[in-house]
């Protein structure tokens, strides 16, 4: 089974097969999920309208796991829970506010807040924190795959390397 991962250290193949059996573990949880993800949500956010508009969350979980299917899970295990994967870009830029990391505008948080704009529904919320979103982007790949247009990989940057003097050591000849 190819997973895509390239593994530079020793001992990091069990986690690669450990995070790929995980990925498919949550994703077939979350597909079971979707009838009562609107009530979860609404427990563990304390907010009432995804129970309110009901009909439209399941909707909107059901666009959202299929999306998570695409890969973010097993990224987010391997990359950022398990480390599988050595992170050695160096990523400058700043959100736009696209929309397009989050699931490509599939995300069920997601919210419009003007045109072409968006903003995560969950920003200020504990449950962001423990998603692959704090994460964005990790290397050039999650620019890549979401087609971001602010963040892009900044060059390597040479490094010099000085060697000091001791004081002591110079008299000492």
């Amino acid at each position: 089974m190819r997973t895509g991962i390239t593994l530079t250290q020793p001992g990091l193949l069990w986690r690669a097969h450990l995070s790929v059996a995980l990925a498919g573990a949550m994703n077939f949880g979350f597909r079971l999920l979707v009838p009562a993800m609107p009530v979860i949500m609404s427990v563990l956010l304390r907010d009432l309208r995804y129970v309110r508009q009901y009909r439209s969350y399941v909707t909107k979980f059901s666009v959202h796991f299929d999306a998570l299917r695409e890969g973010p899970v097993r990224h987010y295990l391997s990359d950022v829970f398990l480390q599988v994967k050595q992170v050695p870009d160096t990523i400058e830029g700043e959100c736009v506010q696209c929309g397009n990391c989050c699931l490509n505008k599939r995300c069920a948080f997601l919210e419009p807040v003007g045109e072409d704009k968006f903003q995560c529904g969950i920003y200020q919320s504990f449950l962001r924190s423990m998603s692959n979103c704090g994460s964005f982007p990790l290397h050039a790949h999650d620019i890549a795959r979401y087609q971001c247009p602010s963040y892009f990989v900044a060059p390597a940057k040479p490094v010099l390397w000085l060697q000091v003097d001791n004081p002591d050591k110079r008299g000492a000849t």
